[in-house]
């Protein structure tokens, strides 16, 4: 189940990212540095993949965190 919702849809507003948020700023730095595939890898057999409802992928939930943080 996780795996299906991977798929990120862009905004039309997506390039408007690139020209507001400067190229040296941190958030931007940790999201090229630090892969975050391992999260989903270590917590995978938490998710039942046919039952219930659409999981919040656990990335998305580590980078809110980060967010929070800053």
């Amino acid at each position: 189940m996780i795996k299906k919702q991977l798929e990120i849809l862009t905004s039309q507003y997506t390039a408007l990212y690139d020209l507001i948020i400067p190229k040296d700023h941190m958030l931007r730095r940790i999201n090229e540095e630090i892969d975050f595939s391992m999260i989903e890898d270590e917590l995978i057999n938490k998710y039942c993949l046919d039952n219930g409802r659409n999981a919040i992928p656990p990335m998305r939930l580590i980078r809110y965190l980060i967010l929070k943080e800053t």
